[in-house]
């Protein structure tokens, strides 16, 4: 039996939070199986607190190199991924994409041949880069009367979102290509499911088979699960969990700093029981009802708090250039300690450096 804390200090191991890590953003990436990515820059907060001297164009160089991609995979939601996990893993996602379409838009799309469209719009986005609003405009010429005609072509045809989207510094409408058109290579055969798995547990684990479906999206998992060698555990609550053969479990006493998460990390994500980093009592806090998953401070391992950066107006005078202040809000859920504090306050100067280092003043304040 493993006990809550067990679990927590395994999953903070394996997604690379107890100690930042001396590896490359892409391994980084590759081995988290994607980060969410469903607003472009807290990929690059989320690579900053889990590496040693990560620097924004370590990530910016990745996506405009065509190594790593933007696109829908997991959940159905736009997740950042190496050109390699893109291939294989979009087609094991096909069929919660189907899903989503049919219980989002089947009604508006009825007698509509999806092949047709997806055939059109390959040949469009063959051209150029389009937006949906565009791809939807030019779809219609075809399809005159019809809606949804865009989101049918996200579900039907793997889109990667292209740059500057997603490029630290940078501007720019999301805009889609095919992805075998834009990294040159074909899809897998979606065979990889099982593959997934594993490296989900690398990651994530140990976990259940509910675990992995809150976490993919996909149903009918327990099937694959009894096709792979694993080890077995029950949680607290006597649900069983599954972990790979030898996988690290660094005990309920290893140490966790203080960690600054950004906006949609995966830690919230993936598990169907969040109670192994996050109180109930504080999900509605973090999590919003139009789908915003807040950034959030780890102190001890678990979720204790919210950051944002404020940008604050420097007026100056005449003669001088008007500039901000990046002003980092730290809100806890609970009073903290003076040693916690402290923590808190030299990790996020280190925040405020790299995700505010064109500010011309820095400040942090702790809220309540």
């Amino acid at each position: 039996m493993l006990t809550r804390r067990e679990l927590n200090r395994a999953l903070l191991d394996r997604q690379m939070l107890l100690r930042r890590h001396d590896a490359k953003a892409l391994a980084a990436i590759e081995h988290l199986v994607g980060m969410q990515s469903q607003a472009p820059l807290p990929a690059y907060v989320g690579l900053w607190t889990r590496l040693l001297d990560f620097r924004h164009e370590d990530l910016a160089g990745l996506l405009t190199d065509r190594a790593a991609v933007r696109i829908a995979l997991m959940r159905g939601t736009i997740h950042l991924v190496s050109a390699d996990d893109c291939l294989a893993l979009r087609p094991v996602m096909q069929p919660l994409l189907d899903r989503l379409l049919r219980t989002s838009y089947g009604r508006r799309l009825d007698g509509v041949d999806l092949g047709e469209v997806a055939n059109a719009a390959r040949a469009l986005m063959e051209e150029r880069p389009l937006s949906f609003a565009e791809l939807e405009e030019l779809l219609g010429q075809r399809w005159p009367g019809r809606d949804a005609l865009a989101q049918a072509v996200r579900a039907v045809v793997p889109l990667v979102q292209v740059p500057p989207r997603g490029v630290w510094g940078a501007s720019g409408q999301a805009r889609h290509v095919p992805a075998e058109s834009w990294l040159g290579r074909p899809l897998g055969d979606g065979s990889a499911a099982g593959d997934m798995v594993l490296r989900y547990l690398r990651a994530f684990g140990p976990a259940s088979v509910k675990d992995m479906q809150t976490w993919s999206g996909l149903t009918g998992l327990r099937s694959v699960v009894k096709g792979l060698d694993l080890v077995t555990y029950r949680d607290e609550n006597g649900v069983e969990l599954f972990d790979l053969p030898g996988a690290p479990l660094p005990g309920p006493d290893a140490e966790a700093p203080v960690r600054f998460l950004p906006e949609f990390d995966n830690l919230l994500l993936s598990h169907a029981d969040r109670t192994r980093v996050m109180a109930e009592e504080h999900r509605l806090r973090v999590f919003t009802v139009n789908g915003i998953i807040r950034a959030t401070i780890l102190v001890d391992g678990f979720v204790a708090g919210l950051w944002r950066i404020e940008r604050e107006r420097i007026e100056r005078r005449r003669t001088e250039r008007a500039g901000e202040t990046a002003v980092l809000e730290i809100e806890p859920f609970a009073p903290l300690g003076a040693a916690t504090r402290d923590a808190l306050a030299a990790e996020g100067e280190r925040l405020l450096e790299f995700a505010a280092g064109d500010a011309s003043a820095r400040d942090i304040r702790f809220l309540g």
